[in-house]
């Protein structure tokens, strides 16, 4: 059992399980009905996205200062006590359960996909293929 870090909309692996958006807002132009059947997300979670201020702050900086302060913000979010109840439960469900967490950015190093990642380890959670 495991978590895997997905690129939504990307074709899913065999043992995936679950797919959860960890994003602000569903995919533009896809009917909902759709959602899964186009690899985007079966659970929509923005819970763990971050949230808008933070976003338009790093869109809005250049190169690694930027992206420090953005994980640093994000950080700061996901420590709040519901998406920290919300992580704590992901990690235990890592031990009992296959599913995946996922963002649309093509980077995964500049994501918060991958900070989403670290919070999780961080808490004991289970990784296929890490």
């Amino acid at each position: 059992m495991s978590i895997r870090v997905v690129r939504l909309g990307s074709p899913r692996q065999p043992g995936e399980g679950l797919r959860i958006g960890t994003v602000r807002r569903p995919p533009r132009g896809i009917r909902k009905a759709e959602f899964a059947t186009r690899n985007y997300f079966d659970l929509w979670f923005p819970d763990l996205s971050p949230t808008p201020a933070t976003i338009a702050r790093l869109k809005s900086g250049q190169g690694a200062p930027a992206w420090t302060a953005f994980v640093r913000r994000y950080r700061r979010e996901m420590a709040r006590p519901g998406p920290s109840r919300a992580l704590d439960l992901l990690a235990a469900l890592s031990h009992a359960a296959d599913f995946a967490v996922g963002c649309y950015c093509e980077d995964e190093a500049r994501c918060h996909r991958s900070v989403l990642a670290q919070l999780l380890a961080e808490r004991g959670a289970r990784f296929a293929g890490r």
